[in-house]
């Protein structure tokens, strides 16, 4: 073969070795530029940009009323007029409004146990004005529960007058066994009106077992403002629930508790605690059998009335009135009702992780030392 061939040919193939080196040279380039882009944190989309609130955040709300040295109610401060604690530590209000115009969720308890018997006529008219007063029919809504030995829901959430007027026609005592069981009224109202209704069964005077249904059943699912009105002597006998569970019910409805108390009489003979009735009926939308209250058995309590409506009222960051010849039950709501309608609303975060199941003590004070502010103790996670 002529050299001349011979060179072309092992020019040839160096030259195809370069390119193939060049070739494959170039490629692991490619591949490793490839790689560090794939590895590498992807840009923020245009989504990174919007603010995102994590649902673990939890704004604690407050609605707090205030009061001279001289008991006159204050309604013009502002949130720097404000100083907030949580277990101790300082907190900054986030939101702050006046609490005049804003929808409000309004429960009656009224106690119709025989030792109260005398004051029903009384009980009956002041609710039947209050409800008619308060409640404004294109913003507001109430219901109303009685409760002696049962706790019956006479009227579920409404905005009607008409409705919670005729609720109020209907408190009463509940009517023993034996008269249902013969078909008789005997404490029924006039057209029969209390014929659909059924009762949680129990025993006595179920106070606490009225507070935790009307909070856990009832205020539980409503947002805004919430207060339960509850008008009795404070003698709970049979209840289920006891007042601590009672209490926490609606703290953690955010619900606050304005107690109306009377000196009841001592009961007589009222057919017992009547414990074999058992379960809970359903109306309405509270309970069920077997449920809507905590599995506890049934007990007396022999607590002072007054007292137990004192801190039932204080630890929800209501008040607690008495009724007597100087302050009858009418001026009293007047005073109820002025309270809601001169509110403030607090919002705050708290400054810690969330910790479940767990109560944290609040302190809210003006910063005037001459006002005081009426609010709830604390707050379950």
């Amino acid at each position: 073969m002529p050299p001349s061939i011979c060179f072309l040919r092992v020019s040839f193939w160096r030259w195809l070795a370069v390119v193939c080196l060049l070739s494959a040279a170039f490629l692991s380039i490619a591949f490793a530029q490839s790689s560090d882009r794939d590895t590498s944190p992807a840009p923020a989309g245009p989504q990174s940009s919007t603010p995102r609130y994590s649902t673990e955040v939890k704004v604690v709300n407050l609605l707090a009323t205030v009061r001279d040295k001289h008991g006159q109610i204050i309604n013009s401060l502002s949130k720097d007029d404000f100083a907030l604690e949580e277990d101790g530590r300082p907190q900054a209000i986030k939101y702050f409004t006046r609490e005049a115009d804003i929808p409000l969720k309004l429960g009656l308890l009224v106690d119709t146990s025989m030792s109260t018997i005398k004051a029903l006529p009384d009980e009956r008219n002041a609710s039947a004005a209050f409800l008619d007063k308060v409640v404004r029919e294109d913003k507001d809504s109430a219901f109303l529960i009685h409760f002696d030995r049962e706790v019956e829901l006479l009227q579920d959430l409404t905005s009607s007058k008409q409705k919670l007027t005729s609720a109020t026609e209907q408190i009463e005592p509940t009517a023993r066994s034996d008269d249902q069981n013969s078909g008789g009224q005997q404490g029924g109202s006039p057209g029969g009106g209390r014929g659909g209704h059924r009762h949680f069964g129990g025993g006595g005077t179920l106070l606490y077992d009225a507070v935790y249904l009307a909070s856990d059943e009832l205020m539980q699912k409503q947002q805004g403002r919430k207060a339960l009105i509850l008008l009795t002597d404070g003698d709970d006998r049979g209840s289920k629930t006891p007042l601590v569970s009672a209490i926490e019910s609606a703290q953690r409805a955010n619900t606050i508790v304005y107690c109306i108390y009377f000196k009841g009489e001592e009961p007589g003979n009222f057919g017992g605690f009547d414990r074999g009735r058992g379960g809970w009926g359903r109306h309405g939308g509270m309970g069920g059998p077997g449920g809507g209250y905590p599995g506890r058995y049934p007990q007396e309590s022999h607590e002072d009335g007054k007292k137990v409506l004192e801190r039932v009222a204080k630890e929800t960051g209501g008040r607690m009135f008495e009724i007597s010849k100087k302050e009858p039950i009418d001026q009293i709501f007047s005073q109820i009702e002025q309270e809601l309608r001169n509110q403030y609303s607090l919002g705050y975060t708290p400054d810690r992780n969330g910790t479940a199941s767990s109560y944290h003590k609040i302190h809210l004070a003006a910063k005037d030392k001459n006002d005081i502010v009426q609010t709830r103790e604390g707050y379950y996670d």
